[in-house]
């Protein structure tokens, strides 16, 4: 009995054994074996790989569904561009001296005085002629060849005193114009015992501060000779500020400003533009936007180029101007500062000289 049954033990583990390898016979395709070479199981690989790849087409993208775009209906920033003009009259005379300046060049000329040779008045003049009469005259009063520097004799003990003192009007202009025109004069004798003082002919020059600076005239060009004045004009707003207007249609910034001199200035201005580019520009923001509903356009800032122009001749004539102005003035730098508002001044400052 034992022997039986140790018989049918063993034939029992026999058949768990041979079952045991055909299941592992089945699950070693699933897994990779020692028995596939590698170039084999690559190719396996590349399959799958297709396989999946072929199955993803087949499902196609995936959809999304977008709203649909609109167009956008608000108005796209605009500016309004506008053309000035900065019309100067260049200085007539050159600027006037300094005190420092004046006492200078009399001392130069006195030096001169005293480097020089001493003038050989034989040279000139012959001995017992009327030149010779008047030269005598003269030097007795002004102690010196030179007409213009004073009394001073260069080679007196008091030749060194040549500096002029606090409050001397040697080194003033007028009184050296007036020096020379008094030297002008010729004495002539007539008779033994008439001597009759006239004039020559000598043109005196003109002043400098001429009439229109004592009334006060600020429309008139013939003021202020040595500063340079610059157009201002009132607009209907009754703000004062440099000639400008709008552009029309393509126009350039050149032909701008030569339309707006001619429609506000009138044409018996002879003017040139200087240069093809602006010097400067001021802009101005809207407190409300302006929509133009045509153009779906909305304007923010108003921006002003101004061009550089010179006046040559003529005057200024607001009669029937096309640009509403109402008053015009020729203003130097610091006068323009009074009239325009303080923030117009601070853009345009830079473009203004000092005389």
């Amino acid at each position: 009995m034992q022997e039986s049954n140790r018989a049918t033990t063993i034939s029992e583990a026999g058949e768990m054994s041979r079952g045991s390898h055909k299941v592992g016979r089945l699950v070693s395709p699933l897994r990779p074996s020692s028995s596939i070479c590698k170039s084999c199981l690559a190719a396996i690989n590349h399959c799958n790989a297709s396989s999946a790849a072929a199955a993803a087409v087949e499902l196609g993208p995936p959809t999304h569904h977008n709203p649909p775009v609109t167009a956008s209906v608000s108005p796209r920033p605009a500016y309004q561009i506008k053309a000035g003009v900065v019309l100067s009259r260049p200085p007539l005379l050159t600027r006037d001296l300094t005190p420092f300046e004046k006492a200078y060049f009399l001392y130069q000329r006195r030096l001169n005085e005293r480097l020089a040779l001493p003038f050989t008045r034989y040279f000139y003049y012959q001995k017992g002629t009327p030149g010779d009469v008047e030269w005598k005259q003269k030097i007795k009063e002004r102690k010196t060849p030179a007409r213009d520097i004073g009394v001073y004799n260069a080679y007196s003990k008091e030749g060194w005193n040549d500096e002029l003192l606090v409050g001397a009007k040697e080194s003033e202009p007028e009184h050296q114009i007036e020096a020379l025109l008094k030297d002008a004069e010729v004495p002539e004798t007539r008779g033994a015992e008439e001597q009759v003082v006239k004039r020559e002919k000598v043109e005196k020059p003109l002043p400098r501060v001429t009439e229109a600076d004592q009334n006060g005239d600020v429309r008139s060009l013939n003021r202020a000779l040595a500063r340079t004045l610059y157009l201002v004009v009132k607009g209907s707003d009754g703000g004062w500020r440099f000639p400008c207007g709008g552009l029309v249609g393509r126009e350039s910034l050149y032909a701008a400003a030569e339309r707006i001199l001619v429609q506000g200035g009138g044409i018996n201005m002879n003017t040139w533009i200087v240069g093809n580019s602006p010097v400067g520009h001021h802009n101005v923001n809207y407190r409300r936007a302006i929509i133009d509903q045509e153009k779906k356009t909305e304007q923010l800032v108003e921006k002003t180029f101004f061009m550089k122009a010179r006046i040559m001749a003529g005057q200024a004539n607001l009669k029937d101007n096309k640009l509403g102005l109402e008053d015009y003035k020729w203003l130097a730098k610091e006068e323009i500062q009074k009239e325009v508002h303080p923030q117009y001044f601070n853009a345009v400052r830079n473009m203004l000289v000092e005389r």
